[in-house]
């Protein structure tokens, strides 16, 4: 394939894993754009360039960035790309190995690594695109990153391998950028972090997070602001009073709790025991009526025995979350627990994910069913089919329940409105615009 100049390569970003991944991809894109250079995100195969920024926290996630790092480098030798750069986690961790295995990549850049691949388009990194971010999800809402890295030391966990330590971003920057998406016409700020209640102590020598809400609020054309991926362990009870007097801020809250079982929440060091866990899950419901608690558990982490499991079921059945994923343990290289032994079978950890979801499954089912004829304000993501697909306060993008509305009616994408349910079923609800 002929080469063709910088400026007239077409860019195409790829990206695997996270919200945090794709702020990343955000950014990257934001920073080619701004100088003349034709990106898009995924979407058609017909670029000479491709990025593929990785993730590199579990197995499966390894591998399905493997597979795509693999793809793009057969089109390369087909003569259908012309370079390929691979960035991200998975790059930041294994590229030594990676640059020795997969040679054909032009280019390995770890996450905070942006400069250098720009070099590779020979323009340099603009600070003064700060804020002024590309997005690649629709238009009404967009995932604002107030910090990089983390400080905890959870034993499965490889984050900080591959992101380094706690990073925040000061509140007049990130004030700033919400400003920015609402004239672009955002009414929806997801905050996101590897820890999220950690903001501030860095910079402001204190958790700031409340503090940092309240300014975010104060933003017009906002609407709603959400929290995710908050840490139990000293959560600052502060964040509730800002949620219940501050009607911007959603009543939900993504708080990962991981397991219930006191001797597996040991060696896993998470720094707390399922009777504070289940004090502070009590104090949140209490502060903030009505809140929406989703959490993620890991089951199969090395020593899980059958009663430990039984441990979890019983909480999960008691605690009754409004919202909840499940993953099985992962065996990282580098992390404090891999110098246990990995003595769960997987097809144990497979069944134990499969009858924790089992039970999430019929929670949901009857949480959604108590649901019928309540009156809901949802915002519209899209359209597909027959229906319009939107969700309310207590749903994040992507991973949460829907409202289905039909298309029968004259309602718009990136619009509030308030409907009556009518329908409910395990993961989703059906609503009439009022």
């Amino acid at each position: 394939m002929r080469t063709k100049g910088i400026r007239h390569q077409k860019v195409k970003v790829v990206t695997l894993g996270c919200s945090k991944n794709m702020v990343d991809s955000e950014n990257i894109i934001t920073q080619l754009r701004a100088n003349d250079i034709d990106t898009i995100h995924e979407g058609t195969d017909d670029c000479d360039v491709a990025i593929i920024n990785t993730c590199g926290f579990i197995d499966l996630a390894k591998e399905e960035s493997i597979d795509t790092i693999l793809d793009y480098v057969d089109r390369k030798q087909n003569g259908l790309v012309e370079k390929v750069y691979v960035t991200g986690c998975l790059s930041q961790r294994y590229r030594d190995d990676l640059r020795k295995e997969i040679p054909e990549v032009d280019a390995w850049f770890g996450t905070m690594e942006l400069p250098a691949l720009l070099q590779q388009f020979e323009v340099d990194y603009r600070k003064d695109l700060i804020g002024d971010r590309y997005l690649t999800t629709a238009d009404h809402y967009a995932y604002l990153k107030i910090s990089e890295g983390c400080n905890r030391t959870c034993s499965f966990c490889a984050i900080p391998l591959m992101r380094g330590k706690h990073v925040s971003q000061p509140i007049e920057r990130l004030v700033n950028q919400a400003r920015h998406y609402a004239r672009r016409g955002v009414k929806e700020l997801v905050l996101i972090a590897q820890e999220l209640t950690y903001y501030g102590l860095d910079i402001y020598k204190k958790r700031a997070l409340p503090q940092l809400l309240e300014s975010l609020c104060e933003v017009e054309g906002i609407e709603w602001i959400r929290l995710h991926y908050a840490y139990p362990t000293k959560f600052p009870l502060e964040i509730l009073e800002v949620m219940r007097q501050q009607p911007k801020v959603c009543n939900y809250l993504d708080i990962p709790l991981q397991h219930a079982s006191d001797a597996v929440l040991q060696r896993m060091r998470r720094q707390i025991t399922r009777t504070e866990t289940e004090k502070l899950l009590d104090t949140i419901r209490e502060r903030v009526p009505g809140v929406a608690i989703r959490t993620t558990m890991l089951v199969g982490f090395p020593g899980e025995t059958d009663e430990e499991f039984e441990n979890l079921l019983e909480f999960v059945r008691e605690q009754q979350f409004e919202r909840m994923g499940v993953f099985a343990y992962s065996h990282e290289e580098g992390t404090a627990a891999y110098q246990m032994e990995d003595d769960v079978p997987e097809q144990v950890k497979v069944d134990r994910v499969n009858r924790l979801m089992e039970i999430q499954r019929g929670i949901s089912n009857q949480k959604n069913q108590q649901r019928l004829g309540a009156r809901m304000r949802v915002l519209v993501d899209r359209k597909e089919g027959d229906f319009y697909f939107g969700r309310s306060e207590f749903d994040s993008p992507e991973v949460d329940n829907e409202i289905l509305i039909s298309g029968e009616h004259h309602v718009r994408i990136g619009d509030f409105v308030n409907v009556e349910i009518y329908d409910a079923l395990e993961y989703d609800l059906y609503g009439t615009p009022l």
